[in-house]
């Protein structure tokens, strides 16, 4: 595993407006902070899926929400976790 980065980029998620965040990833996943102070974290399981997880910033134990897959149409974004549950991130141009 290499070490994390993090870039500027557009994020959006189930539940909130598109918003400017800060995307951290280290090749096999990637973590962004929420508008209400949560953090979002996406694990790579495989090239078509991964595992989402929402928690607070410090939580030992967040909430799973479950297998996503690449939306269809639409790259960087992910969809099928928990409730339906999506989030789209894209780096800054």
């Amino acid at each position: 595993m290499g070490a994390a980065s993090a870039e500027p980029g557009q994020c959006s998620v189930s539940g909130f407006e598109t918003f400017d965040c800060e995307l951290a990833h280290d090749g096999g996943g990637l973590t962004f902070a929420l508008p209400d102070g949560r953090v979002f974290a996406f694990a790579l399981v495989s090239e078509s899926e991964g595992l989402g997880y929402i928690g607070e910033a410090e939580a030992l134990y967040p909430e799973e929400l479950g297998a996503m897959t690449p939306a269809a149409d639409a790259p960087g974004c992910w969809i099928g976790g928990k409730d339906g549950f999506a989030f789209c991130a894209q780096v800054a141009q």
